[in-house]
């Protein structure tokens, strides 16, 4: 459990168990399930997420306690800026991207459109049946695997043909999704209290962080080398990170 896409898989693969209340800790990688009937009827379902998902203890309880209240306006308020920053980012990076020759500014640009997507889901599921909610996660995930798959076929085509990324435009547009994602990081960590979520969206804008300075530091060596490679090393990783997460999503039933 490391982002918010993975909670919100667990939230809806545990959709169906009746009076369920789940409790995340984030920091321990641990989730703790509420629920009546066996705890091979939740543990089922998580195993299909491939998350890594174990039984560690089981034991009765007399009834599910309640979930903690939230400040629900809060959050939605927060979720929205978060949703608005990493969309207008996608927009700039793939637009940037393209004019630089940049693998890594597209595929950066493919994180910020699935975290986009991640937001964008999580408000909309707010008040929705399950079943619309695995629909619009699903959206979400064929759109993510969708400019995921064209962000390594581009790698692949620019490895064989050959590219001249722009250094000076992958580094400064980097630095624009690095101020973006310290934004979002600074957002996530005035309101990590709100609950689980708030917790893991910090955890995934720390994660953004570490992509952003990854291609300013391939426009470097573009810059410093001359060759196009590390913009191509750095496109094909961060591309791979965003297919996996759409496999996840896309993994749900």
């Amino acid at each position: 459990m490391d982002c918010p896409s993975e909670e919100n898989l667990i939230r809806m693969a545990l959709r169906d168990l009746p009076d369920v209340v789940l409790a995340f800790d984030l920091a321990q990688r641990r989730l703790t399930v509420q629920h009546p009937g066996p705890a091979e009827a939740a543990l089922a379902r998580l195993e299909r997420l491939n998350l890594g998902a174990r039984l560690a203890h089981t034991e009765p309880v007399a009834q599910p306690s309640a979930p903690p209240a939230s400040t629900d306006a809060t959050e939605s308020r927060v979720l929205w800026t978060l949703l608005a920053i990493n969309g207008a980012m996608f927009l700039l990076e793939i637009g940037v991207g393209i004019v630089a020759q940049s693998t890594g500014l597209l595929a950066d640009a493919m994180d910020m459109f699935a975290d986009a997507a991640v937001y964008g889901v999580a408000l909309f599921a707010v008040g929705r049946s399950a079943a619309r909610k695995v629909q619009a996660a699903h959206l979400a995930g064929w759109l993510q695997l969708t400019l995921a798959l064209l962000a390594l076929a581009e790698v692949g085509r620019r490895w064989v043909q050959g590219s001249e990324p722009v250094s000076a435009l992958m580094m400064g547009v980097g630095v624009v999704a690095l101020v973006a994602n310290v934004a979002c990081l600074w957002l996530a960590a005035r309101h990590r209290g709100l609950g689980a979520h708030m917790k893991a969206s910090y955890i995934f804008s720390a994660n953004d962080v570490l992509a952003n300075l990854g291609v300013i530091v391939a426009g470097l060596l573009v810059a410093w080398t001359g060759s196009r490679v590390p913009d191509l090393v750095i496109g094909g990783v961060i591309g791979l990170v965003v297919l996996d997460g759409a496999r996840r999503i896309l993994a749900l039933r």
